[in-house]
C-alpha cells in the first residue's frame, strides 16, 4: 500500500502553511545560548507602511515627469533618498549586537518561565529593539527595549511549558522598524538551554499523610525539662491548643498553610513519607502533583520529609537543597533523559 503524499503548500491552512515555514526557518539555526548578530543572520524587508511610501514616491515621479515639475524631482529624490538611509540605520539598530541568555531557573508546570537575555552593545545606542517569542504575532507579547551604548542592557521574557520535564527554551525573535518604520529587520535565535520543569502542584491536595514513629531514636532536639518541645510535625484533630505553634500559625493563616504542633516525645521521633503508595487511586501524573503539593507544604511548615518513588529514595531532610533534590526527581521520574 503506498504512503499518502503530503499536502501540496496550496490545500494547508495559513497557519499550517506559517507554521510549517517557521519550523523550516528555525531548523536552519543552530542552537546556541549567545549569539552575535551579523550580516548574514539579519534580514530585512519593507513594511506595509515602507510599501505605501514607495507607491507614493512612485506617484510623485510619474506626476513631475507629466508636468515637468523640477519641484517635484526634488521631493521624490529627497523622500526616495530617506527611504534608502532608514533601510540602512534599520539593519544597523540590529547588527552588531551580542545577544545572551543567562540560566533559567526551574518552574512548575502551568506557570511562566522567566527568560534573562543580555543584549551587547559595542557601539552607539540603538533605540526600538523588540524581543519576542518566535510564532507569536501579537504587540502585546513584545518586550520593548532600547540598547544602552557600550555596556549590556537586560530584557525580560517568559513562556508557558505546559508539561514537566526538561523543556526546550522556545525560538527568539529579535526585531527593529526604527527609525521611520519604513522596513523591518528582524532574526531568528535558537537558544540551547533547557528548563526544567517540575510537576504542577494539586490545587486542593488533602492533608499531609500521618508521619511515623521511630521507636528507640531521638529527634534531633531533645525535649528539655521545662516541656519545651522537641520538634514540630503537622496539627492534627485533638492535639491540645498549648501544643500549637502560634508563631506559624499566624503565617499559616496568612498564606492558606496548615497549623503545625510541637512534638513533645523525648523516646520517640517522627519521620515524614510523601509515598507514592499514598496516592494509590490516582494516575501517574496526579500521583506527582499530590507529592509536589504535599513537599511544598512540608518546606513551608519546616518539617523533616522524605520521598518515595516507583525505584528512588530520598532520606527524610529539609531545606532549600533538598526540596530542589526532591522536586528534580519529580520532575524527571517517567522520562527518559
Amino acid at each position: 500500500m503506498s504512503s499518502p503524499l503530503p499536502a501540496s503548500p496550496t490545500s494547508l491552512p495559513r497557519w499550517a502553511l506559517r507554521r510549517r515555514i517557521n519550523q523550516w526557518w528555525e531548523l536552519r539555526h543552530t542552537p546556541r545560548d549567545t549569539l552575535t548578530l551579523t550580516q548574514r543572520n539579519v534580514y530585512i524587508l519593507p513594511t506595509p507602511a515602507g510599501l505605501a511610501f514607495a507607491a507614493l514616491l512612485l506617484l510623485l515621479l510619474l506626476a513631475s515627469i507629466n508636468d515637468q515639475l523640477s519641484l517635484g524631482y526634488l521631493l521624490t529624490f529627497l523622500l526616495a533618498g530617506s527611504g534608502l538611509a532608514s533601510m540602512h540605520a534599520t539593519h544597523g539598530t540590529l547588527r552588531g549586537l551580542t545577544l545572551h541568555l543567562r540560566p533559567v531557573n526551574p518552574t512548575f508546570a502551568g506557570q511562566p518561565a522567566l527568560l534573562e537575555l543580555r543584549l551587547t552593545n559595542p557601539g552607539a545606542q540603538r533605540h526600538g529593539i523588540g524581543l519576542r517569542l518566535a510564532g507569536h504575532e501579537h504587540a502585546h507579547d513584545i518586550t520593548w527595549t532600547d540598547a544602552q551604548a557600550l555596556t549590556q542592557t537586560s530584557a525580560r521574557l517568559s513562556f508557558l511549558p505546559d508539561r514537566r520535564g526538561p523543556q526546550p527554551v522556545p525560538a527568539l525573535r529579535a526585531e527593529t522598524r526604527f527609525p521611520l518604520g519604513l522596513f523591518g529587520a528582524w532574526t531568528i535565535w535558537r537558544p540551547a538551554a533547557r528548563v526544567l520543569v517540575y510537576p504542577r502542584p494539586e490545587d486542593q491536595a488533602p492533608p499531609l499523610p500521618s508521619s511515623s514513629a521511630l521507636h528507640g531514636h531521638t529527634g534531633s532536639s531533645r525535649a528539655s525539662s521545662g516541656g519545651e518541645y522537641e520538634g514540630v510535625r503537622a496539627y492534627q484533630r485533638g492535639d491540645p491548643l498549648k501544643l500549637v505553634v502560634w508563631k506559624k500559625a499566624a503565617q499559616a493563616l496568612q498564606t492558606g498553610g496548615e497549623l503545625v504542633s510541637r512534638d513533645t516525645s523525648t523516646s520517640v521521633s517522627h519521620e515524614l513519607w510523601l509515598d507514592w503508595g499514598h496516592c494509590a487511586a490516582l494516575d501517574p501524573e496526579q500521583r506527582l502533583s499530590r507529592l509536589t503539593a504535599w513537599l511544598l507544604r512540608a518546606q513551608d511548615l519546616g518539617l523533616d520529609y522524605g520521598l518515595r518513588l516507583p525505584g528512588i529514595e530520598l532520606a527524610p531532610g529539609q531545606g532549600e537543597l533538598h526540596q530542589r533534590e526532591c522536586l528534580r526527581a519529580l520532575a524527571l521520574w517517567g522520562l527518559s533523559t
